[in-house]
């Protein structure tokens, strides 16, 4: 049984920690900084706004599956390397656009940064199962989940601190070296394995059906797929009201959005602490099945509440179980699949989440003409509810009845 001196001694967890710390460093400089930027330039324009989200969102769409079955192909640890240097040139190659033509240039920041992470998300979770002990992927998990709250905290006050202080220009110039010097730190990682079976010439469209076979014919990610669509379909209701909740159900002028913003950080911050240090006594089914239902309960809480502090109550749990799902799901995925199948597990998965989200989000709008606030909370979190009925089947499936 290996102890948390252990997983914190392991060369891998090092690297991957720093290199983690700094591109999250790069991206919350970069998703605040052209935001304020975009705004000052458009007047607010809310086209021009959601030209941002568009250039974030899209390349998970039309790379996801592209990225994860050439990570199966490709060696993981050269291809995040390369993948933060091209991101790297890239900022620099669009910082040098906007000092001597156009504004306009900043919108590809996001959009490259973006297609290049669909090659590296899945490469990093090949790195996760093939360098981390079973018993400690939970813990891992864990730590990129707290990792995650703490910059959804400091993030924002970071990029927008940049940009006030510095400008768009500097603002750029801070991506691009947080990009080069993760790549840095990922040189630290322990050498790509050779692969024997490694077929240079195999058909890429070959792999990716059979990726997809991989899937269908694992009821446990079969299970997953039906939640991560179920999830994706909540969470794109709500996640536009946000805003709606505050004026309407509170009274509030808009700008309190970002107490109830600070507040659902802040808990999962604490949230991903606890999960870390509960990861080897609770079971990646557990607690995605915890986390899916608290998330219904709270959801359909907010849309009912009038009261600022039983709906900041409602965000502070929500955060708090919020990486019981994260965490869940990325365990269980990297337990039912073969480190050879990772990377396009994983470029089936996601895009099923962000293709339900994202229609919804699109019909939030229409949505909200025809139903009431309260009712579109209530669809959330029934969503939720269904998400977790799915999940159900694997409680009894192979290795993992031994875990529950």
């Amino acid at each position: 049984m290996h102890t948390k001196k252990d997983f914190f001694h392991n060369r891998f967890i090092q690297a991957i920690l720093i290199s983690g710390i700094l591109l999250q460093t790069g991206i919350w400089v970069r998703n605040f900084a052209i935001l304020l930027f975009v705004m000052d330039r458009t007047g607010n324009s809310p086209l021009a706004v959601s030209l941002i989200s568009v250039a974030e969102f899209a390349p998970i769409f039309l790379f996801s599956f592209i990225g994860g079955t050439y990570a199966d192909r490709w060696r993981p640890r050269s291809t995040m390397i390369w993948c933060d240097l091209l991101s790297a040139c890239s900022v620099f190659l669009v910082l040098l656009t906007i000092i001597y033509g156009s504004w306009e240039a900043v919108f590809f920041v996001t959009f490259i940064s973006a297609i290049l992470s669909q090659f590296s998300q899945p490469s990093a979770m090949k790195l996760f199962k093939a360098h981390v002990p079973g018993d400690q992927l939970q813990m891992g998990m864990a730590m990129f989940q707290t990792l995650m709250a703490v910059f959804m905290i400091i993030g924002p006050l970071l990029g927008t601190f940049v940009y006030q202080r510095y400008g768009i220009n500097i603002a750029i110039g801070v991506m691009g070296v947080a990009f080069l010097l993760s790549a840095g730190a990922l040189t630290f990682l322990p050498p790509d394995k050779r692969d024997k079976k490694e077929k240079p010439e195999a058909n890429f469209w070959g792999e990716f059906v059979d990726g997809l076979r991989y899937v269908w014919f694992n009821k446990v990610l079969t299970a997953l797929g039906g939640t991560f669509v179920a999830a994706g379909l909540a969470v794109g209701i709500i996640q536009p009201l946000g805003i709606f909740v505050v004026i309407e159900r509170l009274g509030l002028p808009k700008e309190s959005l970002q107490w109830l913003m600070v507040v659902n950080g802040a808990a999962m911050l604490l949230g991903g602490g606890l999960v870390m240090g509960l990861s080897k006594k609770v079971s990646p089914q557990k607690l995605l099945a915890i986390g899916l239902l608290v998330s219904a309960i709270t959801v359909a809480g907010v849309g009912l509440s009038t009261s600022l502090m039983i709906t900041l109550s409602f965000q502070f749990l929500s955060g708090l179980f919020f990486p019981c799902i994260h965490i869940g799901i990325n365990t269980l995925i990297l337990q039912a699949t073969s480190e050879e199948f990772v990377g396009r597990v994983n470029g089936v998965l996601n895009p099923m989440f962000m293709g339900a989200m994202v229609i919804m989000m699109s019909l939030a709008g229409w949505l909200k003409t025809q139903f009431s606030l309260v009712t579109m909370y209530e669809m959330s979190g029934a969503l939720f509810f269904a998400g977790m009925l799915l999940i159900i089947p694997i409680f009894n499936q192979g290795e993992f009845k031994k875990t529950w």
